[in-house]
């Protein structure tokens, strides 16, 4: 188990210590579960009051909040600092265990012997496996595949032919990369589909992270593209000839139909649907079950299906959760304005036999 002072670990995080910077840290936790040489933190100044009852040695704050009876590290951004902290504390040196008897490796690979290959992985003809990859239990890797140093492979991933996954790739349980497009031509006349051939491939570039049971589909030619830094979420479909810009979040269940681009730092809330050709320029934000069906320029921020801008999209939600009030006070007003013309209408005809 790896410690650092709480010094070390505000210098990994550019923040400043108040308190014992010698203080030593064995891991982080949640202000409610952590105990005693552990470190916590907190989001806002708001959660403050929480500290009373923590049994953490420490806590990562928000720069400014002091003297809240635990030594601090003052950080901007308390999250980002607590997930870097994570990580180093738990990173750990790679081990190589090499490749398991029950593994299956075909002709002409190319596997680095710094990897651990775990059993029944099965590996195609002509693969490349760089150093310090890790393929878990029943992998299966096809033909001609490219995988770049540092990559974790989770249980049952598929990488089928020609694909190329980069460095410092994380792939979960389940993940297929490379299976065929949705494409077909259909018979007018009698209704039957042919299939369309999908002859490209996939490329995941670094530092990419894929959610179990995720599909990113070959393209039909060329190539599916998933850019680097991108994080897609359990249960995605990126349809083939996508291509996924850099640090782009997919959350899940979020489909994505073919040739459609998405720019850096686009976000996708739950079930969001984006159609066919469409393009979303960076930092595009669509909330959860949003549908697109249009281009999106930078920035926008959509809701709603179709999807329109956020806050009119807000506003037509509301008044779509008032709906009934106002069909009642419509039934009243036509009521009222019926008995108003009937008046007129007798008063009209009283003044005529007056005449």
């Amino acid at each position: 188990m790896k410690t650092a002072t709480l010094q070390e670990l505000a210098e990994l995080v550019n923040g400043k210590v108040s308190g014992d910077d010698q203080l030593v840290i064995s891991a982080l936790n949640s202000l409610d579960l952590a105990v005693e040489g552990e470190l916590t933190f907190i989001v806002t100044a708001r959660m403050a009051d929480r500290l009373s009852t923590t049994r953490a040695s420490a806590c990562i704050v928000p720069t400014g909040l002091e003297d809240v009876g635990l030594p601090l590290i003052q950080v901007a951004t308390p999250d980002l600092a607590a997930a870097r902290i994570h990580n180093y504390l738990l990173a750990g040196d790679f081990t190589a265990s090499g490749v398991h008897p029950s593994a299956v490796i075909g002709n002409d690979c190319r596997i680095s012997e710094q990897v651990t290959i775990c059993p029944q992985v099965s590996i195609g003809n002509r693969v490349r496996i760089a150093d310090q990859v890790i393929l878990h239990p029943g992998v299966v890797i096809g033909d001609d595949v490219k995988i770049g140093r540092g990559c974790v492979l989770h249980a049952n991933v598929v990488v089928t032919n020609g694909c190329i996954v980069g460095k410092d790739v994380t792939l979960h349980h389940g993940v297929i990369i490379g299976s065929d497009g949705f494409g077909f031509a259909s018979d007018p006349e009698s209704g039957n589909h042919v299939s369309k051939p999908q002859v490209g491939n996939v490329r995941i570039e670094d530092g990419v992270q894929i959610g179990a049971n995720s599909c990113v589909d070959r393209a039909a030619f060329g190539t599916t593209l998933v850019k680097s830094g991108a994080r897609i979420d359990n249960l995605v479909m990126v349809g083939h000839n996508c291509v996924i810009g850099e640090n782009a979040v997919l959350v899940g269940q979020v489909g994505i139909a073919g040739s459609t681009t998405l720019g850096r730092n686009v976000v996708l809330g739950a079930r969001a649907g984006v159609a066919g050709h469409l393009f979303l320029d960076d930092g595009v934000k669509v909330a959860a079950m949003g549908g697109v069906h249009n281009n999106q320029p930078k920035g926008a921020v959509v809701g709603g299906v179709p999807a329109f801008d956020i806050k009119k999209w807000g506003r037509a939600t509301a008044a779509y959760s008032r709906l009934p009030d106002m069909v009642r006070e419509m039934r009243k007003l036509r009521r009222e304005v019926d008995r108003l013309t009937e008046l007129l209408e007798t008063k009209s005809m009283t003044e005529k036999d007056d005449e």
